[in-house]
Parts: structure tokens; C-alpha cells; sequence
């Protein structure tokens, strides 16, 4: 027997309305929830100008004894959808990537090898633009002289570079980076290091 005032229709009823209710509201909060790019090509969304590579450094030879050249290699990774203005720039507004180095005492800078260039068109620009994408390497030839100190010797070093991506261009940036190896006296035993990095091409 039922109990006076229940119905078991009515309970349904309500039951019904308060899922759809439930359904209504989580579909109006994922209508309403902004949707995220993928960062790396929205211009809306950029990357901070600093994140848009990511370098690393490695040596040629460890120890480097006093007398004997060798290479620094900063190896650089562009984030995905972005690429930065090579060294040689072909329009005099643009930013070439440099890296410099801080030379401590009884070092000497032999030469500084940047990678070729790709020449692109893009759709903010009204000319092409030389550029490097994905991954490249900046090789600088150093020597350590007679007179440079034994022992762990840092050289920091700055990568200055502008990146862009399809719509528009970043600030330019400058990462600061360093090259820490050990300085042998003259004469001392090295072994070469990275094979893959400083290949000869």
C-alpha cells in the first residue's frame, strides 16, 4: 500500500529534471571554458621572447692545455612553430643572432662559425627573411695561451637572438650561457670530446 502523499511518478519526473539540469550545467561550463591553442604558431599566445630557444654548450677537448686551440659549441634548440633571424639578416630592421664571449685573461678568440641559412617567405613580412628553425650549432674557435690560468676556468657567453613565428616577431632576447672546462699546463694529454658537434663539414 502506498503511503499518503508519495507518488512515485512525481519522484521520476523530478529525478529526470535534475539530470538534465546536471548535463545542461556541465555542457554550458565547457561552452563557456576558453580554449587553449597550441602555443608556438597563435600570435595571440606567444612565447616569451627568453623561452623561444634553448641552448646548450659543450667542448671540443678536456683538459685544454695552455697553448692549444679548441671549440666552444653552443648547440640551440628553436621551439616548435618559431624560428630566429640568422646572423647575416637580409633587411637592416632585423635582429641577428650573435653569440659573444667574455674572455678571461690569456684567451684569444680565433673565429666564430655560424650555420647556414634558410632564406623564407613569411606572411607578415613583405620580404624573405634568413632564418634558422629547429636545431642549430654556433662553433667559436678559441685559444688558450701560455699565460692562461691552470685549473677550472669559466667563459661566460651570450646568445642574442629575435624569433619569430608565422605572424609576427618577439622582442629581441639574450640568454646568458657559459663554457666550464678545465685549463692543463702546456703539454698535458687531451681528449677530444663530441665527435658529432665538431665534425669537420
Amino acid at each position: 500500500m502506498r503511503k499518503p502523499g508519495f507518488s512515485s511518478h512525481s519522484s521520476v519526473v523530478t529525478g529526470h529534471r535534475m539530470a538534465w539540469a546536471a548535463l545542461f550545467g556541465v555542457l554550458g561550463a565547457l561552452a563557456a571554458a576558453p580554449i587553449v591553442p597550441a602555443r608556438g604558431q597563435d600570435s595571440s599566445h606567444p612565447l616569451r621572447a627568453a623561452d623561444a630557444v634553448k641552448p646548450q654548450v659543450f667542448l671540443s677537448l678536456e683538459p685544454v692545455p695552455q697553448g692549444r686551440r679548441f671549440e666552444v659549441g653552443v648547440v640551440a634548440q628553436v621551439a616548435q612553430g618559431y624560428h630566429v633571424q640568422a646572423n647575416k639578416v637580409l633587411e637592416d630592421y632585423l635582429i641577428p643572432l650573435t653569440v659573444t664571449a667574455d674572455l678571461p685573461a690569456g684567451f684569444k678568440l680565433v673565429n666564430t662559425e655560424y650555420p647556414k641559412a634558410t632564406v623564407k617567405k613569411f606572411p607578415f613580412a613583405k620580404e624573405p627573411m634568413a632564418v634558422y628553425e629547429g636545431r642549430f650549432i654556433v662553433r667559436m674557435e678559441l685559444e688558450a695561451g701560455a699565460g692562461a690560468a691552470t685549473g677550472a676556468t669559466s667563459i661566460p657567453m651570450t646568445l642574442r637572438f629575435q624569433a619569430c613565428n608565422n605572424q609576427l616577431c618577439l622582442p629581441p632576447a639574450k640568454l646568458p650561457v657559459a663554457a666550464e672546462f678545465t685549463v692543463a699546463p702546456a703539454g698535458a694529454p687531451a681528449r677530444a670530446l663530441h665527435p658529432e658537434i665538431f665534425h669537420k663539414e
